[in-house]
């Protein structure tokens, strides 16, 4: 993923990193986006969430997690925090564990990716993990659809115009 960078945005309202994801055109259904802010103000994560649903919830979160990010520290068995997400929007509050984890390599374009894919108690919830060459943590959290090789050629960075609040 070398054509990743990290940036310096005009506002600090955005985060600092690209943030990788599929493009909202490209998508059908409604997309909304949230950061989490620290307590200095900058951005310790961004997530998307899609929803195909219409209205219902989201079909799949996308998240982004810079290096530092506290959502990123968890404890053994914890779900990620976009499978969280996932959980709320959807209002189920039955426990979800993470039951194992596999590491899969994986090709996008000229690039190998390792892609961790996290099982969980919850089959019907897909989830995937891998680091970007600048350290981010991308994570992608599916409602009932089998997350797929061919989702990675959809990723690319969105324009940081998208998070900036104006």
């Amino acid at each position: 993923m070398s054509f990743l960078r990290r940036r310096t945005p005009s506002t600090p309202a955005g985060p600092d990193f690209d943030v990788l994801a599929m493009d909202p055109g490209d998508w059908p259904g409604n997309l909304g986006a949230g950061l989490l802010p620290a307590p200095d103000g900058s951005c310790q994560g961004v997530f998307l969430r899609y929803d195909l649903f219409g209205g219902r919830g989201p079909a799949m979160i996308i998240g982004n997690l810079p290096e530092g990010s506290p959502a990123r520290d968890l404890a053994e068995g914890q779900i990620p925090f976009e499978v969280a997400q996932l959980l709320a929007a959807l209002d189920m509050d039955e426990p979800v564990e993470v039951t194992e984890t596999e590491d899969v390599p994986v090709m996008q374009g000229d690039n190998l990716l390792i892609v961790r894919r996290v099982k969980l108690s919850e089959s019907r919830i897909s989830c995937v993990q891998f680091d970007r060459s600048d350290n981010v943590l991308v994570t992608i959290a599916s409602w009932d659809r089998p997350i797929t090789d061919d989702l990675y050629a959809l990723l690319k960075p969105l324009p940081a115009e998208l998070f900036q609040q104006g």
